[in-house]
């Protein structure tokens, strides 16, 4: 029986909050075309094509510039044929800044025949910044 698209996308949730990162990547098509937010501090060698790229240019620099990083789900839900939508939200401390983010997070994942073969990051992308640069501040509370 194969697994849904949900439980796929959820696997990589779960593998990535373990530190298991083989296990997130097995679930990455060899093509995978990955987008970060536009302004986001990782989207500055977007598109990330492919699993080696998406570790060397998101998911090892998150795990060397970040202390306690997750994601939290707070839903996930289907949209379409091969389209997963997740709503949650970035928790971290950015430890050149000692400075920490509670970030609103929304992320679109196309999966077909049980493989991510696309993902677009939405987030705030302000607080985000404002967390990664020391001179940058904002007057919202965090």
């Amino acid at each position: 029986m194969s697994r849904s698209n949900l439980e796929v996308v959820k696997s990589f949730y779960d593998a990535f909050a373990r530190g298991d990162g083989p296990g997130a990547l097995a679930l990455l098509a060899e093509d995978v075309y990955w987008l970060e937010a536009e302004s986001y501090p990782y989207a500055d060698a977007n598109p990330y094509v492919g699993p080696k790229a998406v570790t060397r240019g998101v998911l090892d620099r998150v795990a060397h510039d970040w202390d306690d990083f997750m994601v939290e789900v707070k839903e996930l839900f289907a949209a379409g044929d091969d389209k997963v939508v997740a709503q949650g939200r970035y928790h971290g401390l950015y430890k050149a800044t000692g400075k920490r983010i509670d970030a609103q997070v929304a992320h679109i994942w196309t999966v077909i025949d049980q493989k991510i073969v696309a993902f677009q990051q939405y987030a705030d992308t302000l607080q985000v910044v404002t967390a990664t640069h020391p001179y940058v501040t904002t007057t919202r509370p965090l």
